[in-house]
C-alpha cells in the first residue's frame, strides 16, 4: 500500500494526505487515535474505502472532497459518508448536523465490506512494486498547511507532536540506503515530545541553511 508506514503509526492523531495520488485507505485501520484526517485531491475511487474508518472510535474531522468516490450526487456522498462514518463533526470543510445524521439513515448506503477484491488483511492489489520500497516512502511534514486549514474551519492550530503527514514518491536504488536511514528518524519522531521535536526542528533548520547556502556558493 502507498500509505503502508500508517500501520507503524498507531497513536498518530491527526494526518494530512492530501494531493498525494492515494487510493487505499487500509493501513489507517490501525491508527485508533486518529481524529483528523485529510484526504482531498487523491484518487480514491470507491466509498467502499470508508470501511477501513468505520472502527476508529475518535475520527471527528474528514476532509475527502475532490476524489473520485465523491461522484455527480454530492447529497448522496454526504449521506453515505455519514451514515457509515456518524461520529464526525465536520466533513469537507462543513460542520455536520444533528437532521443530517437522521436524514444519512434513509439517504445514505451503508457499507459493510471493503472495496471488492481486497480484505482488511491483505488490501494490496498485485504489482511489481517490492515491499521494501513500499515501505521506504517519503514522508513530508507540512503541519503549517494543516493549520491553515483548520484555520478556516475555526479549530485550534494542532501541536507538532500530534502530527504526520505523508507524501510518497518514487525511489531510485541508489537512494534506498538513504531512504531508510529517514524513515527510521521519522518513525522515531513519534517517540518525542514537543520540546525534542522543537529541538530536532531547529537542528533540521540549521542544516537546511548549510545546504541551500553551499548551493548558492556552488552556483
Amino acid at each position: 500500500s502507498q500509505i503502508s508506514i500508517c500501520r507503524e503509526l498507531p497513536n498518530v492523531e491527526v494526518i494530512t494526505l492530501s494531493l498525494n495520488g492515494i487510493w487505499d485507505l487500509e493501513p489507517l485501520n490501525r491508527c485508533q487515535n486518529l481524529s483528523e484526517l485529510y484526504l482531498r485531491k487523491n484518487n480514491i475511487t470507491s466509498l467502499n474505502e470508508l470501511f477501513y474508518l468505520k472502527n476508529l472510535p475518535r475520527l471527528r474531522v474528514l476532509w475527502l472532497s475532490e476524489n473520485p468516490c465523491c461522484g455527480s450526487d454530492p447529497h448522496r456522498y454526504r449521506m453515505t459518508v455519514l451514515r457509515n462514518l456518524p461520529s464526525l463533526q465536520k466533513l469537507d470543510n462543513q460542520a455536520v448536523t444533528e437532521e443530517e445524521l437522521s436524514q444519512a439513515l434513509v439517504d445514505g448506503e451503508e457499507i459493510t465490506a471493503p472495496p471488492a477484491g481486497r480484505s482488511v488483511e491483505n488490501s494490496c492489489p498485485e504489482s511489481t512494486e517490492s515491499t521494501t520500497e513500499t515501505e521506504s516512502e517519503l514522508l513530508n511534514f507540512s503541519l503549517e498547511e494543516t493549520n491553515r486549514i483548520r484555520e478556516e474551519l475555526g479549530m485550534w492550530p494542532v501541536p507538532g507532536d500530534k502530527f504526520s503527514s505523508f507524501s510518497p514518491r518514487e525511489m531510485d536504488c541508489n537512494r534506498k540506503k538513504g531512504n531508510n536511514v529517514l524513515n527510521a528518524i521519522l518513525l522515531l519522531t513519534k517517540e518525542l515530545d514537543l520540546e525534542g521535536l522543537e529541538i530536532v526542528q531547529q537542528t533540521v533548520g540549521r542544516r537546511l541553511q548549510a545546504f541551500r547556502k553551499k548551493e548558492l556558493q556552488e552556483e
